[in-house]
């Protein structure tokens, strides 16, 4: 995993790897479902304190970017993922298109539910 501390910035270690997981899900580097290395791993491999990933991927959770599935590790949620943020995107597009046509809202609802098969 491409992370790489600054010890002359400002921002807090744990906030850099923090923001560099979430960039590294959004961009779609990091799928849905990836497992993170662990806590202690990952903090060797950076040169810091096991707390301080720790703290890191605390704040992921807290931010529904990461689930911690005890034993089995730490993933990256589809919440994260750039998957996620493009269908974001195209669900937007599809409200702004059908407001602009004049669909009733629980109409362009409808017509998403039949087209995924529900």
């Amino acid at each position: 995993m491409d992370i790489t501390i600054d010890a002359s910035s400002p921002t807090p270690p744990y906030e850099q790897v923090r923001l560099r997981i979430a960039e590294l899900a959004a961009d779609g580097t990091l799928a849905a479902g990836e497992k993170l290395p662990p806590v202690r791993a990952l903090a060797a491999t950076l040169g810091l304190a096991a707390n301080t990933v720790a703290r890191a991927y605390r704040e992921l959770e807290l931010a529904g970017l990461v689930e911690t599935r005890g034993r089995l590790g730490t993933v990256i949620t589809a919440r994260a993922s750039g998957t996620n943020v493009q269908a974001q995107k195209a669900a937007a597009a599809y409200a702004e298109r059908t407001r602009a046509l004049g669909v009733a809202p629980e109409t362009a609802l409808k017509l998403v539910r039949a087209a995924l098969g529900l």
